[in-house]
């Protein structure tokens, strides 16, 4: 069976999930589209992705950097705190990853046999990650304005994606969880370091996102995870291509790391982890 056909009957043994971005009706498959009772209308693609956008949206995730990102992801960059947020899954949930990006930890986490689904609002990245051989589905769509039926989920994922708590509140059933990944201040410090010591870019604080974050879910569990991954010349490169905070650096100093890349890159975030109460 072509993976078009693979998805949409995936899609349509999910019951009412899907919801017109336009008119907020439930979407229903019928053979390889998704409409609604206005008769909105979105096909799948070849891959069995789908696009609720109604226009393309620009963003700096390039062809380049996407490759980037998946050969370092798939090399195990995420790994530790994928494989962490897994091992509370019981197979049975149906998940959300949130800005999924080209797809690896969306279909990581798909093998715990939960029904995954992987959203981003970049079509380079949802094209990318339909290529993945996963149970997994993907669709291009806004954080702000979530194509699914509320109390939808039992699970969200959010790896370094913005938090649009509203509308995660309003797709995540009561008792579902909430997983959240924020970066640490020495978060890849061998790049910070390396490519901006001396200016106001060499450090860093995501105080802020943790702040938001605890007024809106105060009993949320807080934890850190930290480790050096190992990496060799072509994986360096790779996560300096793939982050945003080496695309603004200056030529030479970019010049200069790659020259002379370290053999480990260090990762420290915070996960931080809530269920949505019954009230």
């Amino acid at each position: 069976m072509k993976k078009i056909d693979t998805k949409a009957q995936w899609a349509a043994g999910l019951g009412p999930l899907f919801a017109c971005p336009v008119c907020h009706e439930p979407l229903f498959v019928e053979g390889r589209s998704l409409l609604c009772a206005n008769a909105h209308r979105y096909d799948l693609a070849k891959k069995g992705t789908v696009n609720f956008l109604n226009a393309p949206v620009k963003t700096e995730y390039t062809a380049e950097m996407l490759a980037a990102r998946r050969r370092v992801l798939q090399a195990g960059l995420f790994s530790p705190f994928v494989e962490r947020i897994a091992a509370q899954l019981s197979g049975d949930e149906r998940l959300l990853d949130i800005g999924c990006g080209e797809g690896t930890p969306t279909a990581d986490l798909a093998k715990t046999g939960a029904d995954a689904i992987g959203f981003d609002i970049s079509a380079p990245a949802i094209q990318l990650a339909g290529a993945l051989d996963t149970s997994a589905f993907f669709c291009v769509a806004d954080l702000a304005r979530l194509p699914f039926v509320d109390d939808s989920f039992d699970v969200l994922v959010d790896l370094f994606s913005p938090g649009a708590y509203a509308e995660f509140d309003r797709v995540l059933k009561a008792g579902g969880r909430l997983f959240k990944v924020i970066p640490e201040a020495d978060y890849l410090r061998e790049l910070r370091q390396g490519l901006y010591a001396g200016t106001p870019k060499g450090t860093y604080s995501n105080a802020p996102v943790l702040q938001r974050f605890l007024e809106t879910y105060p009993d949320a569990e807080v934890s850190d995870i930290t480790y050096d991954f190992p990496v060799n010349a072509a994986q360096f490169e790779d996560i300096v291509a793939m982050t945003p905070l080496s695309w603004q650096a200056p030529a030479d100093k970019r010049a200069e790391l790659l020259a002379n890349p370290p053999a480990s890159i260090h990762v420290a975030v915070k996960l931080l982890q809530v269920t949505k109460s019954h009230a």
